[in-house]
């Protein structure tokens, strides 16, 4: 209502306060990451938890201002409301590094019945709909002058209303028969999966007293998660920088060998990697002969205890895994100091263990689709998540994060094991149903016998599909409002 009587200035102002209403509270998680753990001063923690949410605010302020021109245009939100917003959730996916924290899909991460469509569309899909279903309501019931009874039958007539619930009701269908036949159709194969949930304070998980003590943690954990399974050789998965040191050059890494020996099993864990990089006195006479290069990495031991492949982190955390500009902005140092600061990978093989290959997300890179999608591209057929979600303490960022590793599995078709240091530690289906999780801020383990399914979806094989269809569709709207207003 408000955008449909307002001028498109006022209507971006009413955005950026909705915005703002919206991602203050979201993200005021960010003060416990930056002051209590990253030790910056609160004021400063304060003023990036503003700033960030006024930048994530402003496409709000672009989408309330661009529906107002439309409507005053004589354009329907219906026709451009939802492509709009598609466009723009992909333009914060990516601009600035990308942070598309809790897209409008995410809101129905709990409804697994309503989201199987993104098999076909990825995530965007479901934003999509939300806003038509929003943008049809609209239209049908409050799109009229102040103070005058909604002509229904009349609205049940027009074009953009009968697209809207055609639309509506071809997805839910779809949604229906989509779930029911993913359910009922057998996994190619499966795999025995052991959990692990360390609970390591973030305060205390870098110091060098805490090290040993964290693997006897892990290695009880894991222990006790074989004696339940019983048979079978299973992987067992820990979280991201579960070992909290450079394996190369540290005599506890020979404890994890020996451990995984013992199990007769697998092992994917997360741990801090360096790499030897050799520059050449000729480009740089200056220069070190050898220059590290360091990764937050997930490693895959085999039975025998050897290093069977490596994942190295693509996506970073700007301000969390390195410092943009770091030469500039030296006061924001102290949040890298413990891991130094980490270079991005790039996409490998799938990380084979037995009939699975895993493709790996680390933290917060399951917030990001065409990852995921990658991943299954190259043949993955399970996807796991390690991530280290202490940093959000006692928040309820953890189920934020949670929400968006769920798409992940519905949009490639894949299982998706997760493992968190603090939680949410769980398995998801390829229905995007949480089979078992742990709670929160406790040590704990789960075992699952986790499906394996083959095959791309059409996702998988064109991420960006949605978009372009968005986009060419927002071109067409325009260019037709644009003619109904020649006279």
């Amino acid at each position: 209502m408000s955008i449909r009587e307002a001028s498109p200035a006022q209507a971006g102002r009413y955005g950026l306060v909705a915005g703002l209403v919206y991602y203050l509270p979201l993200l005021s998680w960010i003060i416990i990451v930056l002051g209590t753990y990253g030790h910056l001063a609160w004021w400063i923690s304060l003023a990036a938890l503003v700033l960030l949410s006024l930048y994530m605010s402003l496409y709000f302020a672009v989408f309330g201002a661009a529906v107002a021109w439309v409507v005053r245009k004589g354009g329907s939100p219906v026709w451009f409301a939802p492509p709009l917003w598609v466009i723009l959730e992909f333009g914060r996916a990516h601009l600035l590094s990308g942070f598309p924290w809790q897209d409008l899909a995410y809101s129905q991460y709990s409804v697994p019945m309503l989201i199987q469509i993104v098999d076909v569309t990825g995530h965007y899909g479901m934003s999509y709909l939300v806003v038509l279903v929003n943008s049809f309501l609209f239209v049908l019931f409050l799109d009229r002058p102040r103070g005058k009874v909604p002509d229904v039958k009349t609205s049940l007539r027009s074009g953009e209303v009968l697209f809207a619930a055609a639309i509506i009701f071809a997805a839910l269908c779809y949604d229906y028969v989509r779930y029911h036949q993913v359910e009922a159709g057998p996994a190619d194969n499966s795999i025995n999966v052991a959990v692990i949930q360390g609970n390591i304070a973030q305060d205390l998980k870098w110091t060098p007293q805490m090290q040993t003590e964290t693997l006897e943690i892990y290695r009880q954990l894991s222990e006790d998660a074989l004696e339940s399974r019983g048979s079978g050789l299973p992987l067992l998965v820990w979280p991201e920088t579960a070992l909290p040191f450079y394996p190369q050059n540290n005599r506890l890494f020979d404890m994890v060998v020996q451990s995984v020996r013992g199990w007769n099993g697998w092992l994917l864990t997360g741990t801090p990697y360096y790499v030897l990089t050799v520059s050449s006195a000729a480009e740089d006479p200056d220069a070190p002969r050898s220059v590290p290069r360091y990764y937050n990495s997930a490693l895959l031991l085999g039975p025998d205890g050897v290093v069977a492949d490596r994942y190295d982190k693509q996506h970073l955390v700007p301000f969390g895994e390195y410092v943009p500009l770091r030469r500039y902005l030296p006061f924001l140092s102290p949040l890298v100091e413990s891991v130094n600061d980490f270079s991005a990978g790039t996409f490998s093989q799938p990380l084979a263990c037995q009939k699975a290959r895993i493709g790996v997300l680390i933290c917060f890179e399951s917030i990001f689709p065409k990852l995921a999608a990658g991943w299954a591209e190259k043949g993955a057929n399970l996807l796991v998540n390690i991530t280290n979600d202490a940093w959000f303490g006692r928040s309820n960022a953890p189920w934020q994060h949670l929400s968006m590793a769920v798409f992940r599995a519905v949009e490639t078709r894949r299982s998706l094991v997760r493992s968190a240091n603090t939680g949410v530690s769980c398995v998801v289906d390829p229905l995007g149903r949480i089979v078992e999780s742990s709670p929160l801020f406790k040590p704990f383990f789960l075992t699952a016998d986790v499906p394996l399914v083959e095959g791309r979806t059409m996702f998988v094989r064109y991420p960006d599909g949605f978009v372009i269809v968005n986009v060419l569709g927002l071109i067409l709207a325009l260019a037709l409002l644009k003619k109904k207003r020649q006279p």
